[in-house]
């Protein structure tokens, strides 16, 4: 089994393992954290479920591509979705915030999955990282500096723990994200690679990249919602 392959396999156990873990667990906490931990469950079930396509060999590999993208527009507004749900358990907290999150985050996604599909011409490679480091710069922008930091400061320890690793892991866990798609498509050459480039290689460095941002962003999100109600029950 090559490392790829492994982190495929390992990926999946893990968000497979994590999602049963957090729904079992929902009814030992508070009950205005469950709802959040719902979510958290979700997030790695259904991850793990894209997972266990992803990661057969006789995939190709333009449909892991879009697999993961499937996963990802569902999984990564279901985060969105989780931040607001954390601060509105013990605090007051516009919708505009939600609509921003959740906004930001599916434009991000967009463009990425044009960037790298090639799905609309007018969309290149550049233009789709570019568009998605906007969007997410404005994201984060709103979880540091925006209103939903501002509200963050008004919720209980809990809340602010849990919203605190959070945002972290959106900064600097997603960073793995956009350094997998700048070293296939900017360093190797994406599907059609610079000459003495080797295209399997460069998927390979890409998705066992993307494997690792999953294993971290998606279960460690959850377990910090889950550290967050434990402080609150």
């Amino acid at each position: 089994m090559e490392f790829t392959e492994f982190t495929f396999f390992v990926t999946n156990m893990a968000l497979l393992a994590a999602g049963l873990f957090l729904w079992i667990e929902r009814d030992n906490v508070n009950p205005k954290w469950k709802t959040a931990l719902t979510v958290s469950g979700m997030v790695c079930f259904i991850a793990a479920v894209h997972y266990y396509y992803m990661r057969d060999p006789e995939v190709a590999v333009t449909s892991v591509t879009s697999i993961r993208y499937i996963d990802w527009l569902i999984t990564v507004p279901l985060q969105m979705v989780e931040f607001y749900i954390v601060l509105a358990a013990v605090t007051a907290v516009r919708i505009g915030v939600f609509h921003r999150l959740l906004g930001f985050s599916v434009l991000m996604l967009v463009f990425g999955y044009l960037g790298e599909t090639n799905a609309c011409s007018w969309i290149s490679t550049e233009i789709g990282f570019a568009g998605g480091m906007i969007c997410w710069a404005l994201l984060l922008r709103e979880i540091w500096s925006g209103e939903a930091a501002s509200v963050s400061t008004e919720a209980n320890a809990a809340a602010q723990y849990a919203f605190d690793g959070m945002k972290k892991i959106v900064t600097f866990g997603w960073a793995l994200y956009p350094i997998g798609y700048a070293v296939v498509y900017f360093w190797f050459g994406g599907l059609t690679p610079a000459e003495g480039v080797d295209t399997f290689d460069g998927m390979n460095t890409l998705n066992a990249i993307y494997n690792l941002a999953d294993f971290v962003n998606k279960i460690l999100i959850g377990m910090i919602v889950y550290a967050a109600a434990k402080m609150d029950s």
